[in-house]
């Protein structure tokens, strides 16, 4: 079976809505996830835009520690504080420095930015991760302990108007 993400709110390749955008909904899109291999204990979702104009992109969500037993997410689980989690989840610090889900936000004018939306099969129950970690920890922490992956990509720019 291969481990696939689908979501109610995005399309891959798509244009992302209002609600996934910072300065409008900034709402955690609703995820789900079938397939996970043999042995997968947890899962994690990171959310970044590799087209950032910095050196290392841009964090926009990182959860981890979710537990084995659950397979989705709703929309607006990655609310600030965490309540609307998974018991035993835990998000890390964005970019934008809150430990929650940050929406699209490129520089007006810089043209389409990709916003990458990947959940993690994890080979251990909890992640070595705390909410002050940025997405740089959670993921160097993932690549030693990653089963699986899938991605959906959601496609944002801002025009200026």
């Amino acid at each position: 079976m291969t481990f696939t993400l689908t979501s109610n709110d995005l399309v891959d390749g798509g244009t992302l809505s209002d609600a996934q955008v910072y300065a409008k909904g900034n709402t955690s899109p609703h995820l789900s996830w079938t397939g996970a291999p043999e042995g997968t204990k947890s899962f994690a979702v990171t959310s970044d835009d590799p087209d950032a104009p910095t050196r290392a992109g841009f964090w926009h969500w990182t959860i981890a520690n979710i537990p084995a037993d659950i397979s989705e997410l709703a929309a607006g689980a990655g609310a600030v504080g965490g309540a609307n989690l998974p018991a035993g989840a835990i998000q890390g610090r964005t970019d934008f420095g809150d430990a929650g889900f940050g929406g699209a936000a490129p520089p007006a004018g810089h043209g389409p930015h990709r916003y990458i939306f990947t959940v993690f099969a994890v080979d251990v129950e909890t992640l070595d991760v705390t909410a002050d970690n940025s997405g740089a920890v959670y993921g160097f922490n993932l690549h030693f302990h990653t089963l699986a992956k899938a991605s959906i990509t959601g496609i944002y720019e801002n025009t200026g108007s």
